[in-house]
């Protein structure tokens, strides 16, 4: 299962996907050694959760934790399998041959689980993702393409992908060439362009139209200001920085979209995820079936 946000943020926070949808078939495969070995390894019988970064193609453990977790009831219905019953069984001496168990579940369709949070409810709290969890609850999106999954999942977690109107865009140096990528497939979808200027100079030397909005710190109006006017219907930021006006500039806005309940993407993996639901609601039937029918 591959997480959508990057490490650093806590797993029960991040969207998830299962089967992965941007990992290598080899890291994949080392993945499954990795995860073989550390079990015969630790003696574990029964449930194992393993948490694992890539970098540069190279992976990394993180974690790993001889007990269930709480994705076990999403993997369970993503691959059609009560895995907390066959555990409980294999604990209790019945192997999984004798359960009809004898090798991987790869599911024909992706299954999208993305975290649900109270941020609503709580004045002036910060929506900023990382190690520490902040969700109550989750939802999960099934579908054979994983635009509509990742679509579903959004929607069902009340967090509305747009198919039109202005994006904002406002990244750091390091993700410029990134979102030139990003904010061409936008503006091909009819989307209008805006950012902050380093951003927005940086579109308009790659040939986009983008209008440039003020941060809170450079003055009136500033996009917290057009995001009350409704004139936003996406906010990608991945911008930011040590110094106190930049982490002000940054909280405000983050604030100001779950106000207006503008889906705002904190980083590229994720902002790559909502171009591909937006994509696929423009394109494609939103069909509903049953998991029996998966």
């Amino acid at each position: 299962m591959q997480h959508i946000e990057h490490a650093g943020v806590h797993s029960g926070d991040s969207a998830c996907v299962l089967p992965p949808y941007s990992i290598t078939p080899e890291n994949i495969q080392h993945l499954r050694g990795h995860t073989h070995a550390l079990a015969r390894a630790l003696n574990v019988v029964g449930l194992m959760n393993v948490q694992y970064a890539i970098h540069d193609g190279q992976v990394h453990v993180l974690e790993v934790n001889p007990r269930a977790s709480r994705t076990v009831p999403f993997v369970s219905k993503a691959i059609g399998r009560p895995l907390a019953k066959i555990a409980a069984r294999v604990m209790v001496g019945m192997s999984l041959e004798e359960q009809g168990i004898q090798e991987e579940i790869v599911p024909e369709h992706v299954s999208v689980k993305e975290a649900v949070f109270p941020f609503n409810k709580f004045p002036e709290v910060d929506t900023i993702l990382g190690p520490e969890m902040k969700s109550t609850g989750e939802s999960m999106g099934i579908d054979k393409d994983f635009g509509i999954a990742f679509a579903k999942s959004q929607i069902a977690s009340s967090n509305f992908l747009p198919i039109k109107g202005m994006a904002f865009l406002s990244v750091k140096n390091s993700h410029k060439e990134e979102v030139i990528k990003l904010a061409r497939k936008l503006e091909i979808m009819g989307f209008t362009l805006s950012g902050t200027k380093g951003t927005a100079e940086a579109l308009k030397k790659n040939g986009m139209q983008c209008k440039i909005i003020n941060k809170v710190s450079s003055g009136k109006p500033h996009i917290v200001d057009i995001l009350n006017s409704n004139k936003i219907s996406l906010v990608i930021n991945t911008g930011g920085g040590n110094s106190e006006t930049r982490v002000s500039d940054a909280k405000a806005l983050r604030r100001a979209t779950l106000i207006n309940k503008v889906p705002y993407c904190t980083n590229m993996s994720t902002a790559y995820a909502c171009i591909k639901g937006i994509e696929a609601l423009k394109t494609k039937k939103l069909r509903v079936s049953s998991l029996q029918d998966n």
